[in-house]
């Protein structure tokens, strides 16, 4: 395959744009109660658009590694890993640094996500996905006897000890934002995916079909939960629910199909429209994620702040200023790509990491 798919960018700019929705809608404790049905769309993309970013990581080790595990060449697959745990360790540094303005980053999971894809690299598809399973099962049994809001304030979304060794642990593994358990359960999948060539159409439709089953079987079994079955304990209370917090086996699965659905979507649209000027901007925009992950809390809600609208707006106002910072954003992406290989924070992560 050749190193850069249009398809992946593709839905990297569409995850990027989904979780800036969701950020924003989350900084201004925005109800969607009350809102236009349509606009109530914007609702459900809450933990997936999040999940596709980290598949999709799990995709970029899979096509990074690809040379060195088919060649079965040690010193490339060694080198590979060298390179995926200097690049952990930025990410968890950075994202300690970035969690004092913005407590739901991902970054720093995502630095932990890596360490653990270091060590499944060369692991066959059936065992990452097995892992995978268990994780999302190991998560469920953690959560039936250790009280998952340990450490939460719900209203404000503070965590009280999260800089002491304990509550940090337990926050990264098992109950912040992102935790280990689940969470890397879904780069884990995105390894085995990027085993997959989603250009060859039979595969794409494969994929594409399996993850939309998935995702719409897991809907309705919520729907008919809500309305049959009786309400557990615990955490459990939540058992019928694809909701990203806490992260349940519903949700995650959930998640994944339609993270894979989508996935292969893209790749369709971006091998039939690859010279299409339409979405050269979208596949920039994809391809400096990381500095627009972090612009959209720094400039996006920095200059929101510095206005007073950043707190307590409606929900059509959430999602509006979103979708504004996500068309600036865009525009941003396509002409700093146009002069430059790489976007300003991806530039710095290969300066320090490779």
């Amino acid at each position: 395959m050749d190193k850069r798919v249009a398809g992946y960018d593709l839905a990297r700019a569409l995850a990027v744009i989904g979780m800036v929705v969701v950020n924003f809608k989350i900084a201004m404790h925005a109800k969607v109660a009350g809102a236009p049905g349509w606009l109530r769309l914007f609702d459900v993309i809450d933990g997936r658009a999040s999940a596709t970013f980290v598949i999709l990581a799990g995709v970029g080790l899979s096509l990074l590694s690809a040379r060195g595990r088919a060649s079965n060449d040690a010193a490339q697959i060694r080198a590979d890993r060298v390179t995926l745990l200097k690049r952990a360790a930025f990410l968890f540094a950075a994202g300690l640094l970035y969690v004092q303005i913005w407590p739901a980053d991902i970054l720093h999971f995502y630095g932990a996500y890596l360490l653990i894809g270091a060590a499944a690299l060369t692991w066959r598809s059936g065992a990452l996905l097995a892992a995978a399973a268990a994780m999302v099962l190991g998560f469920a049994l953690l959560a039936s006897f250790h009280n998952y809001e340990q450490g939460w304030n719900w209203q404000t979304l503070a965590y009280a000890d999260f800089w002491r060794p304990a509550g940090f642990l337990r926050n990264l593994l098992f109950n912040g934002f992102h935790p280990v358990l689940p969470w890397a359960g879904f780069l884990l999948l995105g390894l085995a995916l990027g085993r997959l060539d989603l250009r060859a159409p039979a595969v794409r439709a494969r994929v594409f079909g399996a993850g939309l089953l998935l995702a719409l079987a897991v809907e309705a079994a919520v729907w008919w939960g809500a309305g049959h079955a009786a309400p557990g304990a615990g955490v459990w209370a939540v058992a019928w629910s694809s909701q990203p917090m806490p992260p349940l086996p519903l949700y995650w699965l959930a998640a994944a199909g339609s993270a894979c659905a989508g996935i292969a979507a893209c790749v369709a649209a971006g091998e039939r429209w690859r010279d299409a000027r339409w979405l050269a901007p979208l596949v920039h925009t994809g391809q400096v994620a990381l500095t627009l992950y972090v612009a959209h809390v720094v400039v996006g809600m920095g200059l929101l702040d510095a206005a007073g609208r950043l707190e307590d707006q409606s929900f059509a106002f959430a999602v509006g200023s979103a979708l504004l910072f996500c068309l600036a954003a865009v525009l941003f992406a396509h002409l700093w790509r146009r002069r430059f290989r790489h976007g300003p924070l991806e530039w710095l992560m290969r300066r320090c990491a490779g």
